[in-house]
């Protein structure tokens, strides 16, 4: 997650612990139906280590996952500007420091949250230095005619996390093979069976 701060870690369940969960409660303060304008969450001097880390994790789509009254909430960390580029070792890489959440309520209850990154306010992380970061954050209340029985239904239908195609191509030449293999070894043993049949 995208915290620097102070933070406190929270006490797992069974199945978040084997899902490989480890959650923190983050600094942002998201009262009921109080919206907040460019808020402070943390300030911070990443060293060059910290960027070197960062910048690799923007560089492989990292990105966050936090939970708002038990809704999942998810973003990238950053961004790669390639400018037309071709050459990797001239990408800018640039880490997001300022969130936008939306929440949505009927009455007295939430219904939907998003968190949307601010693509102008960023950090620069090109460079192995220290960078002072001023981590911040904005909330916006809105009201919705949607129930608090369906505010799930939008999860179940279509997920908001991000999806990469990953193709394991080893895999597949591996199962490839061992199919064949298994097939030979058939065909090779029925050939047998088969014409031992016909000589008797």
């Amino acid at each position: 997650m995208l915290i620097t701060g102070p933070t406190k870690d929270k006490k797992e369940a069974l199945g978040e612990v084997l899902n490989g969960d480890r959650l923190v409660t983050a600094p942002y303060k998201l009262d009921f139906l109080n919206d907040k304008d460019s808020e402070v969450a943390c300030k911070n001097t990443l060293t060059k280590e910290q960027v070197a880390q960062f910048r690799e994790a923007v560089s492989k789509d990292y990105y966050f996952q936090m939970y708002y009254d038990d809704l999942p909430i998810w973003g990238l960390l950053g961004k790669v500007d390639k400018e037309r580029k071709n050459d990797p070792s001239e990408y800018k890489y640039y880490l997001f420091k300022h969130l936008h959440f939306t929440i949505f309520y009927n009455k007295d209850r939430v219904i939907e949250i998003s968190a949307l990154s601010d693509l102008n306010n960023v950090v620069d992380l090109t460079e192995d230095k220290e960078v002072n970061v001023e981590f911040m954050y904005s909330v916006k209340w809105k009201e919705t005619d949607i129930t608090f029985e369906k505010r799930m239904d939008k999860y179940s239908q279509s997920s908001s996390l991000p999806h990469h195609l990953e193709i394991h191509w080893f895999s597949i030449i591996n199962s490839c093979v061992t199919v064949l293999l298994l097939t030979g070894f058939l065909a090779t043993i029925l050939m047998r069976v088969l014409k031992n049949d016909f000589v008797k």
